[in-house]
């Protein structure tokens, strides 16, 4: 099953609602609704989103965020910066702040 198969059967099953009762919602026909459930046809976002609105749900598209790939790529880039080579500067350079009177 794929993933929309498994997010249609999931959210019809949670709405109580039979697969007759969903396509009708979603303005398709159950034989339409049912090919998408068994995964033998994809739907479209639109289709996936006008479904899932029919079944009292909403489709959000979010990044995935990764913290372990995150952590990995931070550690290999203070790695890296350990590794540049460093010299200290012998005064630390400000800009001057002069008093404006006035």
């Amino acid at each position: 099953m794929g993933v929309a198969a498994d997010l249609i059967a999931k959210a019809r099953a949670r709405a109580g609602l039979t697969q007759a009762a969903l396509a009708r919602r979603a303005g398709i026909p159950r034989s339409v609704l049912n090919a998408y459930e068994r995964g033998s046809r994809q739907p479209d976002a639109g289709a996936l989103a006008a479904i899932l609105r029919a079944a009292g749900f909403e489709l959000r598209l979010a990044p995935i965020i990764d913290l372990e790939q995150n952590a990995r790529a931070l550690a290999e880039v203070l790695e890296l910066a350990e590794k540049l080579p460093y010299r200290a500067r012998k005064t630390i350079g400000f800009p001057s702040f002069k008093r404006r009177v006035g």
